[in-house]
């Protein structure tokens, strides 16, 4: 996946200023129709190998799953 792939959903109106991608997002990879999220580490345990836990506002997926339509 190419970061060109990725359509953000999330942090465009209403927001904070997230302009320096900073802060918690959804995006949609447009490769595979995957969501991709961006948040704050979890530390609540250890995920395996290859895998993070990432922390967003409910208000984030919410706004993600408004712009898809959901």
């Amino acid at each position: 996946m190419a970061r060109g792939d990725l359509t953000r959903l999330t942090g465009k109106a209403g927001g904070p200023n997230c302009d320096d991608d900073d802060c918690p997002n959804v995006y949609l990879d447009e490769a595979d129709g995957s969501i991709v999220v961006q948040g704050h580490q979890c530390p609540a345990f250890r995920p395996p190998d290859g895998e993070v836990l990432a922390r967003i506002p409910a208000s984030v997926l919410k706004e993600a799953v408004h712009a898809l339509g959901w």
